[in-house]
């Protein structure tokens, strides 16, 4: 049984301008011990669908259906009270941007000792600073640092300072959202071997979100891309790349130079996704798609498995079409 399996979910938001819909049918599961990622553009719902899992979703969005079964329990059933032993005990957050993500007025390591006191209120305060201090070593920060505030710290040691947070109370899953933007590459290539070191010693679940594909193919095992609010192609991390099914996919990868092949301009995307609040009735990429054929438009496909273990939601995967995992123009 997967640690985590999402079935159907949808999420909506309800805005001046309509109802949007940000999360359209996502289904996927997680293994124990796995490193997912999830790649697409802004807005296409990545950082939504994974929020509804440890049920952070903003006041104004609404879960209208699915479901989200973690070990076993369907987490969408359960209340404020059930869902707030489950945060940071059983499911944490690695949050985008650690100086918005962390209390300015308190000091990094209160900030870690607050969830394990929190969780587990008959530890003695020394005992939980004691384990935030090795927590905080782990990570490569030291303990005479613990009683920093965030803004004494350099950018990537307040993201390794969300880390150790995020690692407090022993999780199962941990959920990294863009967790080294802004940082120099450098400092990302640090994180994210930190955190591929942690999930291996650990043997913690991971859903790595960014919208940078070479992050993604650094660390996970296996691919999801999602485009205006449904997954188009997931599989493993090396078959996608290798072989994206999906035009979209294709053209996201294209986005990036690929140093071992012929050089080459990079290219965008043209044209914008489709708005959310009356979403499209066929293929959400159909308008940007430059290999759309009859059907697209008015057709919604559904996930079906081009070979074994890659899913792809295309009327006309590129399973047969050449040019590899990169295409031109």
């Amino acid at each position: 049984m997967p640690l985590l399996d999402v079935r159907n979910l949808r999420v909506d938001f309800r805005t001046v301008a309509g109802i949007v819909h940000a999360v359209d049918g996502v289904s996927l599961s997680l293994e124990k011990g796995e490193i997912m990622g999830i790649a697409g553009e802004s807005g296409c719902g990545k950082t939504t669908m994974a929020l509804a899992v440890p049920g952070l979703l903003a006041r104004n969005a609404t879960v209208p259906g699915g479901q989200i079964i973690f070990d076993g329990e369907d987490l969408i059933s359960k209340s404020e009270d059930e869902m707030r032993t489950i945060r940071w005990r059983r499911v944490s957050v690695i949050f985008q941007g650690s100086m918005n993500a962390m209390n300015p007025l308190k000091t990094v390591g209160s900030q870690i000792v607050e969830p394990i006191l929190l969780h587990e209120p008959r530890t003695p305060r020394r005992e939980a600073e004691a384990r935030a201090e090795k927590l905080l070593d782990s990570v490569g920060i030291s303990k005479k640092r613990f009683s920093n505030y965030p803004h004494e710290f350099s950018g990537g040691m307040r993201q390794r300072a969300m880390i150790a947070m995020s690692l407090a109370c022993g999780p199962d899953l941990v959920l990294a959202d863009e967790p080294v933007t802004a940082l120099d590459v450098m400092i990302q290539a640090q994180i994210l071997e930190l955190i591929k070191v942690l999930c291996s010693e650990l043997g913690l679940s991971l859903i790595m979100i960014s919208h940078d594909l070479s992050v993604l193919a650094e660390l996970c095992d296996t691919l999801v891309v999602m485009y205006a609010g449904r997954v188009v192609e997931h599989g493993r991390s090396a078959d996608v790349f290798r072989e994206p099914a999906h035009p979209y996919s294709a053209r996201l990868m294209n986005a990036f130079p690929d140093i071992y092949g012929e050089r080459v301009f990079t290219s965008g995307i043209p044209g914008y996704p489709p708005n959310l609040i009356a979403p499209p009735v066929g293929c959400g990429f159909y308008e940007r798609c430059p290999e759309r054929l009859a059907g697209c438009e008015s057709t919604r496909q559904e996930l079906s498995e081009t070979s074994p273990g890659h899913w792809c939601s295309c009327l006309y995967p590129r399973r047969d079409k050449e040019g590899g995992g990169i295409i031109n123009g």
